[in-house]
């Protein structure tokens, strides 16, 4: 990618905007990855039962974590880093794991299987050049397609009120969501110039003051937060146990099939080319590295952002000076929680109904990604049965319910999971035939058939 220099434009990854335009498209970044980002570690806190101190600790690193993981792959440190206009953060893609290692070992458990995690997902970077051929189209657009899918749930959740909430599918709840809703669709499809850029934010403002007016927004988080706080070397002891690092080894492996899956979402929803392989060699490095070095802080494992990925599918805005914004908002909140925590007070049905849309566009972003590929009968054979087969596993957990414990936390906990194991095995086995070879193939058939039939009729001409 040629560097190009003093362009305004948010459609050039070079680009640098005017703060006035920058700081908005920023921001629907903010709150589409700040309440993730403070969820998961609550998550893990709940899980391990750790004190209130500790959670405050693991949500200050975790936001810190995220801001510095996005700026090193927006910019990059030599290798490492994608340079791609993405973000990055703590994900819910290792909650199934974490929670898991966590009730047993602890969050010392949980550090020290991930400082290994973090390394294998390096390794898989460093030799990607040697296997990116096993992730062709038709695996990463799966991959994708199934990412989006499998965010439904969450973004539905969210507009009913939070799945933890008391008043979960109050009215209210749903009235605040589709009016956000609303608000956004009106935006992005009526709207010109630069308010149909910042569609997001709006219908988030529009949906936020709805909020405050049902009652619905709690400002003790802001009033309970302190001013200041700073990362620590190692706040808590590494273990190392075995069946806790063979756990975070796998869904380390299974996320880099992820991130391989969303920047390719990237690159093709927001850029409209294809990824090369120095961006996801990059890519992987820079999440094993923050992965690996964040364990030693507290911070726990960093994830591609899907919801972002969307974010960016939808506006087209690649500009990484306005990705950087928010990564230096991260970074700001982890220092200053009462910053932080006037995000955390947007009520979920305003996050739900300002981001299913930007699921969906992640799910349309896989859809075209396998059409980059040709639809032969081997290629929608793999999409096909690995959908179905992540999809109705995740629907119905109960039918793995027999297997060991370690097994169903993996594979029902993500459906990406089997998604992409099922393809990528489905890839390697399925013998490569393309539409030529099945049109040449039918024609070979019906020749064969009709020379039957001509010699059956000979025969019974004979007689």
């Amino acid at each position: 990618m040629r560097e190009t220099h003093n362009t305004p434009s948010v459609f050039d990854f070079h680009g640098k905007p005017p703060l006035s335009k920058a700081v908005p498209l920023s921001l629907q970044h903010i709150l589409a990855m700040i309440m993730g980002t403070v969820t998961v570690p609550i998550i893990v806190v709940g899980a391990v039962g750790a004190s209130s101190a500790e959670m405050m600790t693991l949500i200050q690193i975790s936001l810190m974590a995220s801001g510095i993981s996005t700026l090193i792959q927006l910019y990059g440190l030599r290798r490492i880093g994608a340079r791609l206009p993405t973000i990055f953060g703590v994900g819910f893609a290792y909650v199934p794991t974490l929670t898991a290692v966590g009730a047993q070992y602890g969050l010392s458990g949980i550090l020290g299987a991930q400082l290994v995690g973090g390394i294998t997902m390096m390794l898989v970077g460093l030799y990607i050049q040697r296997i990116r051929h096993l992730f062709p189209p038709v695996v990463a657009g799966t991959v994708v397609l199934v990412i989006g899918l499998s965010l439904y749930d969450i973004a539905i959740n969210y507009m009913a009120g939070g799945v933890s909430s008391a008043d979960y599918g109050e009215p209210s709840h749903w009235l605040v969501a589709l009016v956000t809703l609303g608000v956004v669709l009106l935006i992005s499809q009526f709207a010109r110039g630069f308010l149909k850029l910042a569609a997001i934010i709006c219908g988030i403002a529009v949906g936020y003051g709805l909020s405050l007016s049902l009652g619905m927004v709690d400002f003790d988080p802001v009033r309970e937060a302190p001013w200041f706080t700073a990362p620590r070397l190692m706040p808590f002891e590494l273990e190392f146990h075995t069946a806790a690092i063979i756990s975070m080894v796998i869904i380390c492996v299974i996320n880099s099939v992820q991130t391989i899956g969303d920047l390719s979402a990237t690159s093709v929803g927001g850029m409209n080319r294809e990824l090369n392989t120095r961006e996801l060699s990059g890519g992987l490095l820079g999440n094993g590295a923050c992965t690996a070095v964040g364990s030693l802080f507290g911070a726990l494992p960093t994830s591609s952002y899907s919801q972002n990925v969307g974010i960016v599918a939808m506006t087209k805005v690649v500009s990484r000076y306005v990705l950087a914004l928010a990564a230096v908002f991260m970074l700001v909140a982890g220092l200053i929680p009462k910053f932080g925590a006037v995000m955390t007070t947007i009520p979920y049905p305003v996050l739900g109904g300002a981001t299913v849309i930007v699921f969906g566009m992640i799910t349309m972003t896989g859809i075209q990604l396998l059409t980059k590929d040709e639809m032969s009968s081997r290629n929608m054979t793999i999409a096909s049965l690995s959908l179905a087969l992540s999809l109705g596993i995740y629907a119905a957990p109960e039918s793995i319910s027999r297997f060991p414990e370690w097994v169903q936390l993996v594979v029902g906990g993500s459906p990406i999971v089997v998604a992409a194991f099922t393809a990528f095995i489905l890839n390697l086995v399925l013998p490569r035939v393309t539409l030529a070879d099945e049109a040449t193939e039918r024609e070979s058939m019906a020749e064969k058939m009709n020379e039957d039939t001509s010699a059956l009729e000979s025969e019974r001409h004979l007689s």
